[in-house]
Protein backbone atom coordinates (compact mmCIF):
# COMPACT_ATOMS: atom_id res chain seq x y z
CA UNK A 1 0.00 0.00 0.00
CA UNK A 2 1.17 3.52 -0.72
CA UNK A 3 -0.13 6.88 0.40
CA UNK A 4 1.27 9.82 -1.56
CA UNK A 5 1.13 13.34 -0.13
CA UNK A 6 1.88 16.28 -2.41
CA UNK A 7 3.21 19.31 -0.55
CA UNK A 8 5.42 19.97 2.47
CA UNK A 9 3.59 22.93 3.94
CA UNK A 10 1.74 22.85 7.23
CA UNK A 11 -1.04 20.64 5.87
CA UNK A 12 1.28 18.24 4.08
CA UNK A 13 3.63 17.92 7.04
CA UNK A 14 0.82 17.10 9.47
CA UNK A 15 -0.83 14.77 6.97
CA UNK A 16 2.38 12.74 6.81
CA UNK A 17 2.84 12.68 10.58
CA UNK A 18 -0.80 11.79 11.22
CA UNK A 19 -0.81 8.95 8.68
CA UNK A 20 2.40 7.60 10.24
CA UNK A 21 0.80 7.84 13.67
CA UNK A 22 -2.19 5.71 12.68
CA UNK A 23 0.06 3.21 10.91
CA UNK A 24 2.06 2.93 14.11
CA UNK A 25 -1.06 2.50 16.26
CA UNK A 26 -2.28 -0.30 13.98
CA UNK A 27 1.09 -2.04 14.17
CA UNK A 28 1.67 -2.01 10.41
CA UNK A 29 5.27 -2.00 9.20
CA UNK A 30 6.46 0.87 6.97
CA UNK A 31 7.43 -1.74 4.37
CA UNK A 32 3.81 -2.86 4.14
CA UNK A 33 2.37 0.66 4.07
CA UNK A 34 4.55 3.30 2.47
CA UNK A 35 3.89 6.98 3.14
CA UNK A 36 5.62 9.24 0.61
CA UNK A 37 5.78 13.03 0.77
CA UNK A 38 6.54 14.86 -2.49
CA UNK A 39 8.07 18.33 -2.45
CA UNK A 40 10.83 20.25 -4.24
CA UNK A 41 12.68 20.57 -0.92
CA UNK A 42 12.33 18.72 2.39
CA UNK A 43 11.66 22.03 4.05
CA UNK A 44 8.79 23.77 5.79
CA UNK A 45 8.66 27.42 4.76
CA UNK A 46 7.32 29.35 7.74
CA UNK A 47 5.09 31.33 5.44
CA UNK A 48 3.20 33.30 8.11
CA UNK A 49 6.50 35.02 8.97
CA UNK A 50 7.57 36.11 5.49
CA UNK A 51 6.63 39.74 6.21
CA UNK A 52 9.55 39.85 8.67
CA UNK A 53 13.19 40.79 7.95
CA UNK A 54 15.71 38.06 7.04
CA UNK A 55 13.20 35.76 5.33
CA UNK A 56 15.98 33.40 4.26
CA UNK A 57 16.10 32.22 7.88
CA UNK A 58 12.39 31.39 8.03
CA UNK A 59 12.52 27.73 7.07
CA UNK A 60 12.76 24.45 8.97
CA UNK A 61 14.16 21.17 7.68
CA UNK A 62 11.77 18.21 7.71
CA UNK A 63 14.26 15.46 6.86
CA UNK A 64 14.95 14.36 10.42
CA UNK A 65 11.35 14.34 11.57
CA UNK A 66 10.19 12.49 8.44
CA UNK A 67 12.96 9.94 8.82
CA UNK A 68 12.21 9.27 12.47
CA UNK A 69 8.56 8.42 11.68
CA UNK A 70 9.44 6.39 8.54
CA UNK A 71 7.96 8.73 5.95
CA UNK A 72 9.73 8.59 2.59
CA UNK A 73 10.71 11.94 1.10
CA UNK A 74 10.49 12.22 -2.71
CA UNK A 75 12.40 15.21 -4.06
CA UNK A 76 10.68 16.96 -6.94
CA UNK A 77 7.57 18.73 -8.13
CA UNK A 78 4.35 16.92 -8.94
CA UNK A 79 3.81 17.71 -12.61
CA UNK A 80 0.78 15.59 -13.47
CA UNK A 81 -1.91 13.62 -11.65
CA UNK A 82 -3.91 10.84 -13.30
CA UNK A 83 -6.70 9.98 -10.89
CA UNK A 84 -8.03 7.14 -13.07
CA UNK A 85 -4.71 5.31 -13.18
CA UNK A 86 -3.82 6.57 -9.68
CA UNK A 87 -0.45 7.88 -10.78
CA UNK A 88 1.54 11.03 -9.95
CA UNK A 89 4.37 12.16 -12.25
CA UNK A 90 7.18 13.88 -10.36
CA UNK A 91 9.91 15.99 -11.97
CA UNK A 92 13.16 16.63 -10.14
CA UNK A 93 15.18 19.84 -10.44
CA UNK A 94 17.42 18.53 -13.24
CA UNK A 95 14.53 17.15 -15.26
CA UNK A 96 14.65 13.55 -14.03
CA UNK A 97 11.17 12.07 -13.94
CA UNK A 98 9.64 9.59 -11.56
CA UNK A 99 6.22 7.96 -11.65
CA UNK A 100 4.53 7.19 -8.33
CA UNK A 101 1.50 4.96 -8.13
CA UNK A 102 -0.76 5.47 -5.15
CA UNK A 103 -3.58 3.78 -3.31
CA UNK A 104 -4.57 7.05 -1.67
CA UNK A 105 -3.51 10.58 -2.57
CA UNK A 106 -3.55 13.72 -0.42
CA UNK A 107 -3.39 17.05 -2.27
CA UNK A 108 -1.74 19.52 0.10
CA UNK A 109 -0.33 21.90 -2.48
CA UNK A 110 -1.20 25.11 -0.67
CA UNK A 111 -2.04 28.43 -2.29
CA UNK A 112 -0.49 31.21 -4.31
CA UNK A 113 -0.97 34.94 -4.37
CA UNK A 114 -3.46 36.02 -7.01
CA UNK A 115 -1.81 38.51 -9.35
CA UNK A 116 -4.31 40.11 -11.73
CA UNK A 117 -3.26 41.38 -15.15
CA UNK A 118 -2.62 44.94 -13.99
CA UNK A 119 -0.15 46.76 -16.25
CA UNK A 120 3.31 46.75 -14.69
CA UNK A 121 2.48 44.44 -11.77
CA UNK A 122 4.58 41.52 -12.99
CA UNK A 123 7.57 43.77 -13.76
CA UNK A 124 7.49 46.14 -10.79
CA UNK A 125 5.50 44.49 -7.99
CA UNK A 126 6.91 42.67 -4.96
CA UNK A 127 5.21 40.30 -2.52
CA UNK A 128 5.78 38.18 0.57
CA UNK A 129 3.86 35.21 -0.82
CA UNK A 130 6.63 32.64 -1.31
CA UNK A 131 10.12 32.41 0.18
CA UNK A 132 11.84 33.61 -3.01
CA UNK A 133 9.43 36.56 -3.20
CA UNK A 134 10.17 37.63 0.36
CA UNK A 135 13.92 37.29 -0.17
CA UNK A 136 13.71 39.41 -3.33
CA UNK A 137 11.78 42.11 -1.45
CA UNK A 138 14.27 42.10 1.43
CA UNK A 139 17.21 42.49 -0.95
CA UNK A 140 15.42 45.30 -2.75
CA UNK A 141 14.76 47.13 0.51
CA UNK A 142 18.43 46.97 1.44
CA UNK A 143 19.42 48.27 -2.00
CA UNK A 144 17.33 51.38 -1.38
CA UNK A 145 20.08 52.72 0.87
CA UNK A 146 22.20 53.21 -2.26
CA UNK A 147 19.51 55.15 -4.15
CA UNK A 148 19.50 58.95 -4.27
CA UNK A 149 17.48 60.45 -1.44
CA UNK A 150 13.94 61.06 -2.63
CA UNK A 151 10.34 60.57 -1.63
CA UNK A 152 10.07 57.77 -4.19
CA UNK A 153 12.92 55.88 -2.51
CA UNK A 154 11.40 56.26 0.94
CA UNK A 155 7.80 55.35 0.01
CA UNK A 156 6.37 51.84 0.16
CA UNK A 157 2.88 51.13 -1.18
CA UNK A 158 1.09 48.01 0.03
CA UNK A 159 -1.78 46.93 -2.22
CA UNK A 160 -4.26 45.13 0.02
CA UNK A 161 -5.50 46.06 3.48
CA UNK A 162 -6.27 42.56 4.73
CA UNK A 163 -4.33 40.48 7.25
CA UNK A 164 -1.12 40.12 5.23
CA UNK A 165 -1.17 43.69 3.97
CA UNK A 166 -1.51 45.07 7.48
CA UNK A 167 1.33 42.94 8.85
CA UNK A 168 3.59 43.98 5.96
CA UNK A 169 2.69 47.66 6.30
CA UNK A 170 3.07 47.89 10.08
CA UNK A 171 6.44 46.13 9.97
CA UNK A 172 7.73 48.38 7.19
CA UNK A 173 8.41 51.71 9.02
CA UNK A 174 10.92 50.07 11.36
CA UNK A 175 12.55 48.11 8.53
CA UNK A 176 12.93 51.26 6.44
CA UNK A 177 14.35 53.30 9.32
CA UNK A 178 16.96 50.64 9.98
CA UNK A 179 17.95 50.42 6.32
CA UNK A 180 17.80 54.09 5.33
CA UNK A 181 19.27 55.58 8.48
CA UNK A 182 18.95 59.21 9.55
CA UNK A 183 18.48 60.47 5.98
CA UNK A 184 15.38 58.36 5.44
CA UNK A 185 11.83 59.61 5.80
CA UNK A 186 9.80 56.41 5.60
CA UNK A 187 6.32 56.67 4.16
CA UNK A 188 3.99 53.66 3.98
CA UNK A 189 0.64 53.70 2.17
CA UNK A 190 -1.98 50.92 2.18
CA UNK A 191 -4.32 50.82 -0.81
CA UNK A 192 -7.56 48.90 -0.20
CA UNK A 193 -10.49 48.49 -2.61
CA UNK A 194 -12.99 48.19 0.22
CA UNK A 195 -14.19 51.28 2.05
CA UNK A 196 -12.64 50.12 5.33
CA UNK A 197 -9.30 48.72 6.41
CA UNK A 198 -9.19 45.04 7.40
CA UNK A 199 -12.53 44.29 5.70
CA UNK A 200 -12.70 40.71 7.01
CA UNK A 201 -11.80 41.53 10.61
CA UNK A 202 -15.09 43.15 11.55
CA UNK A 203 -16.10 46.18 13.57
CA UNK A 204 -14.57 45.13 16.89
CA UNK A 205 -10.87 45.01 15.96
CA UNK A 206 -11.00 47.75 13.32
CA UNK A 207 -10.63 50.82 15.59
CA UNK A 208 -7.60 49.17 17.21
CA UNK A 209 -6.03 48.53 13.81
CA UNK A 210 -6.78 52.07 12.68
CA UNK A 211 -5.20 53.47 15.86
CA UNK A 212 -2.09 51.36 15.30
CA UNK A 213 -1.75 52.59 11.72
CA UNK A 214 -2.11 56.18 12.92
CA UNK A 215 0.51 55.65 15.62
CA UNK A 216 2.96 54.26 13.06
CA UNK A 217 2.18 56.94 10.50
CA UNK A 218 0.85 54.44 7.95
CA UNK A 219 -1.48 56.15 5.46
CA UNK A 220 -4.48 54.53 3.81
CA UNK A 221 -6.29 54.96 0.52
CA UNK A 222 -9.68 53.27 0.84
CA UNK A 223 -12.27 52.51 -1.80
CA UNK A 224 -9.71 52.62 -4.58
CA UNK A 225 -7.55 50.09 -6.40
CA UNK A 226 -4.24 49.98 -8.23
CA UNK A 227 -4.67 50.43 -11.98
CA UNK A 228 -1.02 50.38 -13.09
CA UNK A 229 2.58 50.25 -11.90
CA UNK A 230 5.74 51.65 -13.41
CA UNK A 231 9.28 52.45 -12.31
CA UNK A 232 8.14 55.60 -10.56
CA UNK A 233 5.27 54.11 -8.53
CA UNK A 234 1.55 53.33 -8.80
CA UNK A 235 -1.51 54.92 -10.29
CA UNK A 236 -4.79 54.43 -8.44
CA UNK A 237 -8.33 54.19 -9.77
CA UNK A 238 -8.94 57.64 -8.28
CA UNK A 239 -6.32 59.05 -10.65
CA UNK A 240 -3.78 59.65 -7.89
CA UNK A 241 -0.18 58.68 -8.64
CA UNK A 242 2.01 57.76 -5.67
CA UNK A 243 5.75 57.99 -6.25
CA UNK A 244 7.20 54.77 -4.87
CA UNK A 245 10.15 52.53 -5.57
CA UNK A 246 8.56 49.65 -3.68
CA UNK A 247 5.06 48.34 -4.36
CA UNK A 248 4.03 45.20 -2.46
CA UNK A 249 1.04 43.20 -3.70
CA UNK A 250 -0.94 41.56 -0.88
CA UNK A 251 -4.43 41.20 -2.31
CA UNK A 252 -6.06 37.80 -2.79
CA UNK A 253 -5.13 34.11 -2.75
CA UNK A 254 -5.88 31.13 -4.98
CA UNK A 255 -5.30 27.41 -4.53
CA UNK A 256 -2.13 26.18 -6.26
CA UNK A 257 -2.62 25.39 -9.97
CA UNK A 258 -2.07 21.63 -9.55
CA UNK A 259 -5.52 21.30 -8.00
CA UNK A 260 -6.96 21.98 -11.46
CA UNK A 261 -5.77 18.52 -12.53
CA UNK A 262 -8.21 16.85 -10.15
CA UNK A 263 -11.48 16.30 -12.08
CA UNK A 264 -13.70 17.71 -9.37
CA UNK A 265 -15.68 20.79 -8.43
CA UNK A 266 -13.84 23.80 -7.03
CA UNK A 267 -14.84 27.08 -5.40
CA UNK A 268 -13.97 30.61 -6.54
CA UNK A 269 -10.55 30.30 -4.89
CA UNK A 270 -9.74 27.11 -6.79
CA UNK A 271 -10.11 24.95 -3.68
CA UNK A 272 -11.41 21.42 -4.12
CA UNK A 273 -14.77 20.69 -2.51
CA UNK A 274 -14.43 17.94 0.09
CA UNK A 275 -16.70 15.90 2.34
CA UNK A 276 -16.44 15.92 6.17
CA UNK A 277 -13.59 13.39 6.03
CA UNK A 278 -11.75 15.65 3.53
CA UNK A 279 -12.28 13.29 0.59
CA UNK A 280 -12.54 15.10 -2.73
CA UNK A 281 -16.11 14.78 -3.91
CA UNK A 282 -16.63 12.27 -6.73
CA UNK A 283 -12.93 11.36 -7.07
CA UNK A 284 -12.22 8.01 -5.37
CA UNK A 285 -8.96 7.70 -3.47
CA UNK A 286 -8.17 11.43 -3.36
CA UNK A 287 -8.18 13.70 -0.31
CA UNK A 288 -7.49 17.44 -0.23
CA UNK A 289 -6.39 19.52 2.72
CA UNK A 290 -5.11 22.92 3.79
CA UNK A 291 -5.42 25.72 1.26
CA UNK A 292 -6.27 23.18 -1.47
CA UNK A 293 -9.60 22.25 0.16
CA UNK A 294 -12.90 23.98 0.88
CA UNK A 295 -13.91 22.28 4.11
CA UNK A 296 -16.62 23.00 6.64
CA UNK A 297 -15.21 23.68 10.10
CA UNK A 298 -18.51 23.16 11.88
CA UNK A 299 -22.19 22.67 11.22
CA UNK A 300 -23.18 26.33 11.40
CA UNK A 301 -21.68 27.54 8.14
CA UNK A 302 -18.04 28.35 8.89
CA UNK A 303 -15.41 27.15 6.42
CA UNK A 304 -11.68 26.75 6.86
CA UNK A 305 -9.65 29.75 5.79
CA UNK A 306 -6.39 29.78 3.87
CA UNK A 307 -4.36 29.93 7.06
CA UNK A 308 -1.70 27.99 8.95
CA UNK A 309 -4.17 27.59 11.82
CA UNK A 310 -6.61 25.63 9.68
CA UNK A 311 -3.99 23.85 7.57
CA UNK A 312 -2.31 22.13 10.51
CA UNK A 313 -5.50 20.60 11.86
CA UNK A 314 -6.90 19.78 8.42
CA UNK A 315 -3.64 18.07 7.55
CA UNK A 316 -3.84 15.87 10.62
CA UNK A 317 -7.39 14.79 9.77
CA UNK A 318 -6.59 14.18 6.09
CA UNK A 319 -3.54 12.05 6.91
CA UNK A 320 -5.43 10.07 9.50
CA UNK A 321 -8.41 9.47 7.22
CA UNK A 322 -6.46 8.49 4.13
CA UNK A 323 -4.49 6.00 6.23
CA UNK A 324 -7.67 4.79 7.95
CA UNK A 325 -9.23 3.84 4.63
CA UNK A 326 -6.20 1.79 3.68
CA UNK A 327 -5.97 0.17 7.10
CA UNK A 328 -9.68 -0.60 7.33
CA UNK A 329 -10.40 1.45 10.46
CA UNK A 330 -12.96 4.25 11.03
CA UNK A 331 -12.23 7.74 9.79
CA UNK A 332 -12.64 10.94 11.81
CA UNK A 333 -14.84 13.82 10.71
CA UNK A 334 -12.86 17.06 10.42
CA UNK A 335 -14.03 19.74 12.84
CA UNK A 336 -12.52 22.99 14.05
CA UNK A 337 -15.05 25.03 15.95
CA UNK A 338 -12.62 27.38 17.68
CA UNK A 339 -11.00 30.16 15.68
CA UNK A 340 -8.52 32.84 16.69
CA UNK A 341 -6.56 35.56 14.95
CA UNK A 342 -3.30 37.15 16.07
CA UNK A 343 -2.42 40.16 13.95
CA UNK A 344 1.06 41.68 14.19
CA UNK A 345 1.02 45.47 14.28
CA UNK A 346 4.75 46.11 14.19
CA UNK A 347 6.00 48.57 16.81
CA UNK A 348 2.36 49.17 17.80
CA UNK A 349 2.12 45.69 19.32
CA UNK A 350 -0.42 43.10 18.18
CA UNK A 351 -4.08 42.19 18.33
CA UNK A 352 -5.52 38.83 19.44
CA UNK A 353 -9.14 37.89 18.81
CA UNK A 354 -11.16 34.77 19.52
CA UNK A 355 -14.15 33.35 17.69
CA UNK A 356 -15.58 33.94 14.24
CA UNK A 357 -17.05 37.18 15.57
CA UNK A 358 -13.45 38.37 16.29
CA UNK A 359 -13.88 39.24 19.95
CA UNK A 360 -10.79 41.13 21.10
CA UNK A 361 -8.98 39.32 23.95
CA UNK A 362 -5.47 40.78 24.00
CA UNK A 363 -3.77 43.97 22.85
CA UNK A 364 -0.34 45.57 22.79
CA UNK A 365 2.60 43.87 24.45
CA UNK A 366 0.55 40.94 25.75
CA UNK A 367 -0.72 40.09 22.28
CA UNK A 368 2.75 40.73 20.86
CA UNK A 369 4.21 38.07 23.15
CA UNK A 370 1.55 35.61 21.99
CA UNK A 371 2.31 36.45 18.37
CA UNK A 372 6.00 35.88 19.04
CA UNK A 373 5.25 32.49 20.60
CA UNK A 374 3.09 31.52 17.62
CA UNK A 375 5.69 32.62 15.09
CA UNK A 376 8.78 31.18 16.75
CA UNK A 377 7.54 28.05 18.55
CA UNK A 378 4.02 26.82 17.93
CA UNK A 379 4.00 26.69 14.13
CA UNK A 380 7.39 24.99 13.77
CA UNK A 381 7.72 21.23 13.17
CA UNK A 382 7.78 18.95 16.22
CA UNK A 383 11.16 17.74 17.41
CA UNK A 384 12.60 14.73 15.60
CA UNK A 385 11.77 12.23 18.33
CA UNK A 386 9.42 9.47 17.22
CA UNK A 387 6.91 9.42 20.08
CA UNK A 388 6.68 13.22 20.29
CA UNK A 389 6.38 13.67 16.52
CA UNK A 390 3.61 11.09 16.22
CA UNK A 391 1.74 12.43 19.25
CA UNK A 392 1.84 15.96 17.82
CA UNK A 393 -0.28 14.81 14.87
CA UNK A 394 -3.24 13.30 16.73
CA UNK A 395 -6.14 14.99 14.91
CA UNK A 396 -7.98 15.56 18.17
CA UNK A 397 -4.92 17.13 19.78
CA UNK A 398 -3.83 19.46 16.99
CA UNK A 399 -5.72 22.23 18.69
CA UNK A 400 -6.47 25.88 18.25
CA UNK A 401 -4.99 28.51 20.53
Amino acid sequence: MRLVIIGAGFAGMYAALSAARLRDIQGVAPEAFEIALVSPEPTLVVRPRLYEPKPETLTASLLDVLKVVDVAYVKGSAEAIDTKSQVVDVVAAKGAKQRLTYDRLIVATGSRLFRPSIPGLAEHGFSVDQLDDAIALDRHLHQLAGWPVSQMRDTVVVAGGGFTGIEVATEMPARLREILGKDGKPRVVIVERNNSIAPDMGEGPRPIIEAALHKLGVETRLGVGVTSLDKSGVTLSSGEHIDSGTVIWAAGMRAAPLTAQIPAERDNFGRLLVDPDLRVLSVPGVFATGDAARAACDQVGNYALMSCQHATRMGAFAGNNAAAELLGVPTKRYHQKAYVTCLDLGKAGALFTRGWERKVEMLGDEAKKTKRDINTVWIYPPRAERAAALASADPERVTDL
